[in-house]
């Protein structure tokens, strides 16, 4: 999927994703959210959860950059070559909780997302190295990550989890 190039185009990007993933989702049962089959033990719940938490994890890197000071990315304790050990610590995080929390938790972050997208001038979100934090990119690829490349992804997923449900 290519990246976005205008404000525009990045929130019908992630609207577009999320839309699909969504209607995905519908076909679920909550039983069928819970059962582990996709990405080793991951059920369809802990793949929103993930979702969740790199939103969340934007959403903060970009707070903490506005307050002056230098977010820790991508998390703090682990370094972008350490990817799979800090999904692994969202699992791990989240793989506890009720489903209902879950589904709360990835309606209201994506609320949050949207609205921080909104809330940013095209100039800021496409302008590279804008923040210094950022390094060389825009905060709109980090937007475009975890919203429609992630969607897209998670429907992948979960397309995956429901053709193994189909076949047992």
């Amino acid at each position: 999927m290519p990246r976005s190039f205008t404000k525009t185009q990045l929130w019908e990007d992630a609207q577009r994703e999320r839309a699909a993933l969504e209607k995905l989702l519908e076909k679920l049962s909550p039983e069928e959210m819970v059962q582990s089959a996709t990405l080793g033990d991951w059920s369809a719940k802990d793949i929103l959860a993930h979702l969740i938490e790199w939103e969340q994890m934007v959403l903060g890197w970009i707070e903490t950059g506005r307050s002056g000071k230098i977010p820790a990315i991508p998390a703090e304790g682990y370094k972008w070559s350490q990817l799979p050990a800090l999904n692994q610590h969202i699992y791990e995080k989240y793989r506890d909780r009720p489903l209902a929390e879950i589904l709360e938790q990835f309606h209201s972050s994506y609320q949050q997302m949207l609205a921080s997208i909104q809330g940013f001038p095209e100039e800021i979100l496409f302008t590279r190295g804008y923040y210094s934090w950022s390094g060389n990119n825009a905060l709109a690829a980090y937007f475009h990550s975890c919203t429609a490349a992630h969607y897209l992804w998670a429907r992948k997923e979960v397309q995956k989890k429901v053709k193994v449900q189909k076949v047992k």
